[in-house]
């Protein structure tokens, strides 16, 4: 069994950005293509529409009993979830034609705060999916077994994807330490988040 991570930009995946809830409780949703199938993707992988289907059919039975479908921010090489990196829940599942569509929904945490700031910025985010299978030597894929969706960063050229933005911003010692403390804050302060948004964008901008 391989680890497998199949990227969508924010265009391929015809992502739509969703504010829903009252007013005093708006969250931010993406959808769009979560899963494509029947067609050789950038890695050179082909996932048969039923191996789509049973991916989508099992995250959709998980959310169904109640289970979270946590994400993270950026493609970690591991099938578990870190909790310090969760950024979103994975909402709803469904097929459309031959992709597996999907919604989730930006949660508060310390990632899901730089997302949404991000997302508010105009930065264009795209979904990766993470599981496992075999693959042949054709590219196909069998025994596929889905885990969760990610977020990452839209790629700058074909074949080529650049470090998400928020590792970026860790890397900056002095400003990602202070950062940090402020994203661990607006868990606890309201207070903390505006200022967390504030000096977010203003990184993101200049970077």
């Amino acid at each position: 069994m391989a680890l497998l991570h199949e990227h969508l930009t924010f265009d391929q995946a015809k992502m739509e950005i969703l504010t829903e809830g009252p007013e005093n409780k708006k969250s931010l949703h993406m959808k769009g293509i979560f899963l494509q199938g029947g067609i050789k993707n950038q890695n050179e992988r082909v996932y048969p529409v039923h191996e789509i289907e049973g991916g989508v059919s099992s995250l959709m039975e998980k959310i169904a009993k109640g289970q979270s479908i946590l994400g993270e921010v950026d493609h970690p090489e591991e099938l578990t979830i870190n909790l310090d990196r969760v950024s979103h829940m994975i909402t709803e599942m469904w097929m459309e034609n031959e992709n597996g569509m999907g919604k989730l929904k930006i949660i508060p945490t310390p990632m899901g705060q730089i997302v949404e700031t991000m997302l508010e910025s105009g930065v264009k985010l795209g979904v990766s999916s993470r599981g496992s299978g075999n693959v042949d030597h054709a590219g196909a894929v069998s025994g596929f077994d889905i885990v969760t969706v990610d977020i990452v960063a839209q790629p700058s050229a074909p074949n080529a994807y650049p470090n998400t933005i928020y590792e970026s911003i860790w890397r900056t010692e002095r400003q990602g330490d202070a950062l940090f403390a402020l994203a661990e804050a607006a868990q606890h302060d309201e207070r903390a988040k505006t200022f967390l948004k504030r000096d977010l964008v203003k990184m993101i901008r200049d970077l």
